[in-house]
């Protein structure tokens, strides 16, 4: 896939993932990658699929101007399309909860966060 095209649609999946957070962080939510990483010149856009994942400080993520925890959206293979962060464990709890609501399922594995 070309470059541009990989990134327009990206962008759209990452515009969506966002939009959707924000309906559960009070519109905390930021943008994150719109391409998969690859070490080639093939170009991806990040996957479809909405999966919820958890982060904290404890985890080796470090949240360097805001603690708490960080609540991300990514695809099934951890790539991160939007970003929530500096929650209290009370408030991650209900947002996880609003998202396990609506059929969210969480990612477990290693997630690829903006740098």
């Amino acid at each position: 896939m070309q470059y541009f095209m990989a990134l327009k649609i990206g962008e759209k999946r990452v515009k969506d993932a966002r939009e959707y957070l924000n309906k559960f962080v009070n519109g905390a939510a930021m943008p994150a990658l719109a391409l998969k990483d690859s070490n080639t010149n093939v170009w991806e856009p990040v996957g479809e699929e909405i999966l919820y994942a958890v982060l904290n400080d404890a985890g080796g993520y470090v949240l360097t101007d805001v603690s708490g925890y960080m609540i991300i959206l990514c695809d099934k293979n951890g790539i991160s399309k939007a970003i929530a962060r500096g929650f209290d464990m009370e408030r991650k709890d209900a947002v996880v909860k609003m998202l396990q609501q609506d059929n969210i399922q969480e990612y477990k594995g290693t997630v690829s966060l903006p740098v």
